[in-house]
């Protein structure tokens, strides 16, 4: 049985922002809407709503966000792939990041209209 997934857009665009790994976490990524931070030895990866990202900062821009409506169990399968198995195959680049309870898909504004059609067209529903 294929995974039906119920996805949230959220609103405004957003940005994925790539600083030097041992950077402190600026005050600008805390706000409204969707946040996530992420460290690792090689960078810090703050996605976050792109009008609070400044100028000189590395990033990429233009993203909307789409949040797959949870909770999930860690041992639930199927559910991501079922979400980005139609994008991948249409070519439409995604950007993803899990949390605790759940995931958000993020794609670029030019590929929204396209990713919703793929999306409903492979069962699932837009609120």
């Amino acid at each position: 049985m294929a995974v039906r997934v119920r996805l949230k857009p959220l609103s405004g665009r957003y940005a994925v922002s790539r600083l030097e790994a041992k950077e402190s976490i600026p005050g600008w990524a805390d706000g409204p809407g969707f946040v996530s931070i992420t460290r690792t030895e090689d960078e810090l990866s703050i996605t976050c709503l792109q009008d609070r990202v400044p100028g000189t900062v590395k990033h990429d821009g233009d993203w909307v966000a789409f949040k797959l409506q949870g909770p999930f169990a860690f041992d639930e399968t199927g559910i991501v792939l079922s979400v980005i198995k139609p994008l991948s195959e249409n070519e439409l680049g995604i950007f993803l990041v899990s949390t605790f309870d759940g995931d958000h898909l993020l794609v670029k504004v030019k590929d929204e209209a396209a990713a919703r059609g793929l999306l409903v067209a492979a069962g699932h529903t837009l609120l």
